[in-house]
């Protein structure tokens, strides 16, 4: 046997540290998703093992863009109508306004109140069928953003920062948990309109992190993926063969550019795209769906039709391993209502509310909502002073949003506003602390989900945010 081919006993540890990078490799290889050698490429949405046991497998985010008016959905407040028509008291700080009516009247809210479920949980009018799943839901009357326009309030709701540039939640959950499906993106935005949501992809993108991360849109209506379809006329072989040929140059023109990763991105969604032609229809058509699912999202009715769809289809994504989904509502701040609330509020309310409460008891019959976790609110909520006489300006320091499934104790309110629904005063919770929360319902230490950027250690929260505790059941 030639000396060449014998392993010398002071070589082993030479040879265990580069047999695949060293055994120790494996573990890392498993936990993180990345590939042991360079030729062997594994996906970024690799699903990765998260940091422990979290309830929720999925995220559908119900966006109503505009912002709501806590006031009248879920905070009732007495004495905002006994002091209706008059300023607001001098015992209260003067906020910053957008629109600058810190000195309007104050505009009462119109909306009968009722307590439902075991919980006695409060909802208006406004959202009549939400009293069936009133025991569902966790209320958070607590929360702060520090956008106070519509620009740097979607943009700090999706990324934390009211600037834009930044890695959107549904990046940061694609990047530390990775998808169970490599068919479909791990990250998908439905608008229910073809107006664009305020700051565009931004809303979605993934900033500073690799280019496969960011979220993928669907369109509303019949046909949510344009060119899903292969062309009539090709058949799949030549297809195959088109695309075979255009990744080999892609492939070359990668070789010397591994640092784009636009490049690598636009690489994987031709992958993606082809093997999407075969999975996304069966989850995105909804013809073999029951009538009386149908009905139950309220796809019987013009008014519900659309949002209820959108719906429909976060739980049909959601079924089949989409990590995180979010619905906007309203494209384009439909929600925002300066003026005319009454009129606005009442259209949008009336369709949302059937779809929503759809999908909770279509998850709940189906046991997804255990693994599940449904979050809806809009970048801001809206302020006890009237504006125009009839509607009210944006409230960023003290509105609702809530959360369902996925590890939530339902039938509870979280925190509270003052007497006027204007700040936040008790157990507030910041746009860091709610992403925070998301992210250890899903079984992320946030802490601990870390990219290097520039030399810094970048975080969701930009080490300023905590996961409550007392959301999680």
């Amino acid at each position: 046997m030639s000396c060449n081919n014998i392993i010398h006993p002071n070589s082993r540890r030479k040879f265990l540290q580069t047999a695949g990078s060293g055994f120790g490799a494996l573990a890392f290889s498993a936990l993180s998703g990345e590939a042991l050698l360079p030729q062997r490429s594994v996906s970024a949405a690799a699903a990765k093992i998260p940091h422990f046991l979290g309830r929720a497998k999925s995220v559908i985010w119900l966006f109503m863009e505009g912002g709501p008016s806590h006031l009248d959905l879920f905070d009732p407040k007495p004495l905002l109508n006994e002091l209706a028509g008059q300023s607001l008291p001098e015992s209260f700080d003067k906020p910053v306004t957008a629109m600058g009516e810190v000195n309007s009247p104050l505009l009462e809210s119109k909306r009968k109140w009722a307590q439902h479920g075991e919980s006695g949980l409060w909802i208006s009018d406004w959202l009549p069928k939400h009293s069936e799943i009133a025991d569902d839901l966790c209320v958070i009357r607590s929360c702060v953003s520090d956008g106070i326009n519509h620009a740097g309030g979607v943009s700090q709701m999706n990324t934390g920062s009211v600037f834009g540039g930044r890695p959107s939640l549904g990046a940061w959950v694609s990047y530390g948990l990775g998808t169970e499906n490599q068919d479909l993106p791990g990250f998908v935005v439905i608008k229910d309109t073809k107006s664009m949501v305020v700051n565009g992809v931004r809303a979605w993108g993934a900033g500073f992190m690799p280019a496969s991360y960011q979220g993928v849109l669907f369109e509303s209506g019949e046909q949510p993926i344009a060119n899903l379809n292969r062309p009539a006329g090709i058949s799949e072989t030549r297809q195959l063969q088109k695309l075979a040929f255009l990744n080999q140059l892609n492939q070359q023109h990668y070789a010397s550019r591994e640092s784009n990763t636009d490049l690598e991105a636009r690489i994987r969604s031709y992958e993606l795209a082809y093997r999407m032609q075969s999975s996304a229809p069966d989850a995105i058509e909804l013809d073999d769906e029951p009538q009386e699912t149908l009905e139950l999202y309220g796809m019987d009715r013009k008014e519900t039709k659309t949002f209820g769809r959108q719906c429909l289809m976060a739980r049909r994504l959601a079924e089949r391993g989409v990590r995180f989904i979010q619905l906007y509502h309203g494209a384009g701040s439909k929600w925002d209502s300066h003026s005319r609330m009454e009129a606005n509020h009442s259209r949008l309310c009336d369709a949302v509310d059937q779809p929503i409460v759809g999908l909770i008891k279509d998850l709940k019959q189906r046991g997804l909502l255990d693994e599940t976790l449904v979050v809806w609110g809009g970048e801001f909520g809206r302020t006890p002073m009237s504006e125009k006489g009839d509607g009210r300006d944006h409230n960023p320091t003290g509105f609702t949003m809530w959360m369902a499934g996925g590890g939530v104790r339902g039938g509870q309110t979280i925190g509270a506003t003052d007497e006027l629904g204007l700040f936040a005063i008790e157990d507030k919770l910041h746009v860091h602390d709610i992403h925070a929360t998301i992210m250890r319902l899903m079984g992320l230490d946030h802490t601990k989900v870390v990219y290097m950027h520039k030399g810094r250690p970048e975080r969701v929260d930009q080490n300023e945010g905590q996961a409550h505790k007392g959301i999680v059941s």
